[in-house]
This record gives C-alpha cells, structure tokens and sequence, in this order.
C-alpha cells in the first residue's frame, strides 16, 4: 500500500516515512500544498496523511479539491491544531479521520489501518479515459477492439498520465513518481518507455494518443473526432 504524507517540517516528515515504512508501508513526502495536491491526485497513492498549515496551499484546501473532483482517497488530517472548531472544520472539509500532534506510533499506524479497511467497499479497480480502460490489478490496457499487458514501468507511467488527465505531467515529475531513486534512470528512460506506450496505444486501436509539448512535458489527448488509423 502506498501512502503520501504531506508535512512541511522535513524532520517529521522523513519520521513518519520511516514509521510506514517500517511498517511494511510504501511511502513518500511531500514538503509543500501543491505539491502535495498534485501527488493525491495522481492516482499512485491509496491514503494522504496530511497537514493543515502547509506552504502554497494549506491541507484543507487541498482535502476540498480532491472532494471537490470526486476523489474518495483516504485523507487522516494529523496537526498541531488541537481545537474542537479544527476538528470539525477537517472533518467537515472531507477529511476522513483527525489526529493531534505529538502522536503516538501505535495509535497513528492503527487510525491508519482503520481508514484503510473502511475503504475497502470502495475498490477503485480500473482507470478509465475516453476509449481506454487500464486494470489496476492485471495491468491489461484495453479498448473495445483489443487489449495489451504492460510491463510494470509502462503500466506505472500511463498510469499517472490517465490519472491526470487534465494537466500536464513532466519528464522530471514521471522520473520522481515511477523511478523514484534509481540512479540509472534519465529522462531518456522516460522517453523510452513513452515511446512503447504509443506503440501500444496503437495494438489496441485507441483513439488516445500521448502528446509532447514542447519544454513541459506530456499529456493524454482524445482524438476520437477524428480519424485514427
């Protein structure tokens, strides 16, 4: 399971990933509110622990554009702001659990178990864009004409850019979310394996493609208006 902390002191934030982590956990941290927005809505996360008074954004606007778009990630609100008030203003904003700082670990990594399990008669098991269905648990793209298994590393990239449709996604952002530390790894990597994506958008017969702007990044496009071959 992978979870995102979103926590501007760099200390405890590094803390809390080596307490997932060694809790069997993946997990990653975000330093800032709209780096942290970015990273729930991506799609690679099952759960956000987060912070309200962030940089750029605080944590309750981040918790109301993800309710806003219709994203039921699994949000634990954990903050120095101890009042009732602050309390029902997290939980109200959507959040689904609210816990104080300092902390204990056993009671952290229990409300975290406890989230997690009540999501589970809320399975995301595919993502979906315009003609394609990707499945979360086979790693099978398909459109109605045929489908396609794809490696890990392809699965993880068009896994990212289906699940942010509406921005554009950077060679450095696709190297942070799906190399992560792999020293080997360049932005050649990245177009490499965009390469075989668009080689596999095409077995399938997608009306989808994947475009390039130029110094930003990439993006997915439907072009079901118009002729594919």
């Amino acid at each position: 399971m992978n979870i995102l902390v979103v926590e501007d002191e760099r200390n405890l934030a590094d803390a809390i990933v080596h307490i997932l982590q060694d809790a069997g956990y993946n997990a990653e941290a975000a330093y800032d509110g709209s780096v942290g927005l970015s990273s729930a809505q991506s799609g690679l996360f099952d759960a956000v622990i987060l912070d309200v008074m962030l940089p750029d954004m605080d944590g309750l606007q981040i918790v109301h554009e993800l309710r806003h778009a219709n994203n039921p990630i699994p949000i634990l609100m954990l903050t120095a702001l101890t009042s009732t008030m602050d309390k029902v203003q997290g939980l109200d904003a959507g959040a689904d659990d609210y816990m104080t700082k300092p902390f204990e670990t056993p009671e952290l990594l229990a409300r975290l178990r406890a989230l997690t399990r009540r999501q589970g008669d809320v399975v995301i098991d595919e993502v979906t864009f315009a003609d394609l269905t990707l499945d979360l648990a086979t790693h099978d793209l398909r459109t109605e004409h045929r489908g396609v298994h794809l490696s890990g590393k392809e699965f993880e990239v068009l896994r990212l850019l289906m699940s942010s449709t509406t921005r554009v996604i950077s060679k450095q952002d696709l190297l942070g979310r799906v190399w992560g530390t792999d020293a080997d790894a360049s932005e050649n990597s990245v177009e490499a394996y965009i390469s075989f994506l668009r080689k596999k958008l095409a077995h399938v017969r997608s009306n989808v493609q994947i475009t390039t702007l130029r110094m930003l990044g990439y993006r997915l496009e439907d072009f079901s208006d118009q002729d594919v071959e």
